[in-house]
């Protein structure tokens, strides 16, 4: 049976707001900092962030207006933000040097703050993201995020709805498991009815361009880059993967089967090489 690893509860106050973060392995240990997708929180990666915490110490960010983290003006829910959060989240830390996991628009972040604090990244992991988002991945995504319902009358309601809209992450999970992850998401009002943690602003938030073009961005990274891709991937289409391979030569592509956006990384596939390009780097 595996180990457990205690997890952390950490809040940071950074950039005006008050962040939180899940942390998990010994104090000292090399450093990896994870970042969850759009409508995500911190404990999207605690399958594997218990994992890695044998090795390492993992933070587990609430990205500004979901999980625990306090919640921002409403417009400044764009990714330059993020970026300025995450900076000011590790000075808070005082952290000096650490490993970036993005899935997603984690991943987007970690493109946009690997190459204006280059050293600070000693290696970033891309999650089925890249500089080009496949229009059709993006629109279901900003369907299901822009038209959740407001309310869920119990858990059970909350579990139909990651299952019919969130099909392609968790469609090898069972119903235990899948209440687990949706769990976090959600939280019990004085009503009784189950409600979003995220601010309903993120949900309506305009799209903004960040600072750098994104392809400019990938391109300055200049830390070794692993790109995880969802073989059957409706957001990072393998054309793209493809090009950021062609445009980056410090990167490297690993596919994990079976899966659409985005892979846990704890399939075996995704896991393997995680671990092993951490493990270059520690």
């Amino acid at each position: 049976m595996s180990t457990v690893y205690p997890v952390r509860d950490i809040f940071v106050q950074a950039n005006g707001l008050r962040h939180h973060l899940l942390a998990r392995g010994a104090p000292g240990a090399p450093v990896v900092l994870m970042i969850h997708g759009l409508a995500g929180q911190a404990h999207t990666f605690d399958g594997i962030a218990n994992i890695l915490a044998a090795r390492y110490h993992v933070y587990c960010l609430d990205v500004r207006g979901r999980g625990e983290s306090e919640w921002g003006p409403p417009d400044q829910y764009n990714i330059d933000t993020y970026v300025e959060d995450l900076e000011a989240v590790r000075e808070a830390l005082g952290l000096q040097r650490f490993a970036l996991v993005g899935t997603s628009m984690g991943g987007l972040i970690t493109m946009q703050y690997a190459p204006r604090f280059p050293e600070r990244v000693s290696r970033a992991v891309l999650n089925d993201i890249g500089p080009e988002i496949d229009p059709a991945g993006l629109q279901r995504i900003l369907a299901y995020v822009q038209n959740a319902p407001e309310m869920f009358a119990d858990l059970k309601a909350v579990v139909r709805y990651y299952r019919e809209h969130y099909a392609p992450m968790v469609a090898h999970l069972n119903d235990d498991q899948l209440a687990e992850f949706a769990r976090y998401n959600v939280r019990r009002s004085d009503s009784g009815v189950y409600v979003w943690k995220m601010d309903p602003a993120v949900r309506t938030a305009p799209p903004k361009p960040p600072a750098l073009d994104p392809w400019d961005a990938f391109r300055a990274m200049e830390c070794p880059v692993l790109i995880i891709r969802g073989a059957q991937s409706d957001v990072l289409s393998a054309e793209t993967a493809r090009k950021m391979l062609e445009a980056n030569p410090r990167a490297r592509l690993v596919e994990v089967p079976g899966v659409g956006h985005a892979p846990l990384l704890v399939e075996p596939e995704a896991r393997k090489a995680l671990e092993a390009f951490l493990a270059e780097g520690a």
